[in-house]
């Protein structure tokens, strides 16, 4: 897809509070030839103010990630990680050395480095903006977190070209009150793409792309205590994040769409998409929403003379329609016409029939599954399936659950 302008984009934060100047960091140096041992002691390297800690934490029970996280909260939720967010095993180490970071396996093998060019490291410092650095003498820096993002962003934070962050389980920077927006290398704002009212002085900030490719941001008390409501504090997605509905934006001719194919989404009260199989349906993989689904039954048979037509009946879905891939389209049709033309075809798993006389076969896999509450021309869904199932226990509608990443919201 052709780009037009010639200039170098870059994501960037916009500090409002801060516009105009700049604050130094206050560090706790890492000497050379310190280093962390994956354990359940829960040693760290903590920045200045405490609010960050770099070192081990442990996932499951037989695995640890090398990562930074915030380090006041109880949930101690995590913001980069290491190795490609792989975890490895009781017992790792990870070394500074004056070439930089070393992560060892338990044997002393080394299985992940900072990737500095030469050698050079004096010190290491984890900083109060969640930035971990690698400098030398003069004092500059080699490497830094910022410089390799994974899934999240942090005020201060500035993804340039060439630069990508990567939900977890699948395959933009801001400020102290901050806009992130999309800014020109010659300082020009050329789009606002979320802003928040909240000052970094009272409250954590996160932007991160979460499992369903919707890019949100959020934010945690730094007080101490209870919310309002009597419960644990926890991250509070921000009125001001993006809010994509990616039900009904990720159609594309090629492809199962949001959820896979056979399925379909549904943006729920939240704001989140979910995925699920239709009646007759069944999810590939319960635990990854992006599997798509099966079906339960026995295909029609399309030997000829056949009438296991008329064992095949038609679940009705509202608002529910599989745009694209359709192989027909008729024009002028009735409901029971559309749905006949499906019955007598054995490979049409479906059909999709609106108010206006609008007809689309489809066969299977079917994809872009979508619900569409916003519809205005009464699209409806039929999808056809055999009456008396013998193969599936029920038609009822399966929710896939959604992947979970390490650290929930």
């Amino acid at each position: 897809m052709a780009f037009a302008p010639p200039y170098i984009l870059c994501f960037f934060v916009l500090f409002l509070i801060l516009l105009c100047s700049s604050t130094a960091q206050t560090q706790s140096n890492i000497s050379l030839g310190s280093s962390l041992t994956a354990l359940d002691n829960n040693l760290s390297w903590q920045s200045q103010s405490g609010d960050f800690a770099f070192g081990f934490q442990k996932i499951r029970k037989d695995g640890f990630l090398l990562a930074i996280w915030f380090n006041k909260i109880p949930q101690r939720t995590i913001v980069w990680s290491a190795n490609g967010n792989n975890l490895v095993q009781e017992g790792s180490k990870v070394e500074l050395t004056g070439s930089g970071l070393v992560l060892s396996d338990t044997t002393g093998n080394p299985i992940w480095n900072s990737s500095i060019a030469g050698a050079g490291v004096a010190y290491g410092a984890m900083l109060d903006t969640g930035n971990f650095v690698l400098a030398n003498k003069n004092p500059a820096n080699l490497w830094q977190s910022f410089g390799e993002p994974t899934d999240t962003l942090l005020p201060t934070q500035t993804l340039v070209q060439g630069m990508r962050i990567i939900a977890r389980g699948s395959q933009l920077t801001f400020n102290q009150s901050g806009f992130i927006s999309l800014e020109a290398q010659n300082g020009t704002i050329l789009s606002i793409i979320s802003s928040s009212a909240n000052s970094t002085q009272d409250f954590y900030q996160r932007a991160i792309l979460e499992y369903d490719g919707v890019f949100r941001q959020y934010i945690y008390p730094k007080s101490n205590g209870q919310s309002s409501n009597g419960g644990n504090m926890s991250w509070i997605q921000s009125s001001t994040s993006i809010r994509s509905d990616i039900c009904t934006s990720s159609a594309e001719e090629t492809g199962g769409g949001a959820c896979g194919f056979n399925s379909y989404c549904k943006l729920e009260d939240d704001n989140r998409p979910k995925c699920y199989c239709p009646a007759g349906y069944a999810a590939i993989d319960p635990n990854d929403s992006m599997r798509g689904c099966k079906p339960s039954f026995e295909a029609q048979s399309c030997d000829e003379g056949s009438t296991d037509a008329e064992h095949f009946d038609f679940e009705i879905m509202e608002s529910t329609s599989w745009p694209l891939g359709d192989y027909e389209h008729f024009q002028e049709a009735t409901k029971d016409c559309c749905k006949e033309a499906c019955l007598s075809y054995c490979f049409c798993a479906l059909v999709i029939f609106n108010n206006i006389g609008e007809c689309w076969k489809k066969r299977s896999p079917f994809s872009n599954g979508m619900v569409n509450p916003s519809d205005s021309v009464g699209t409806n869904a039929f999808i056809k399936i055999r009456k008396d199932n013998s193969t599936s226990g029920s038609t009822a509608i399966t929710k896939i659950h959604n992947e979970e990443s390490y650290t929930d919201a």
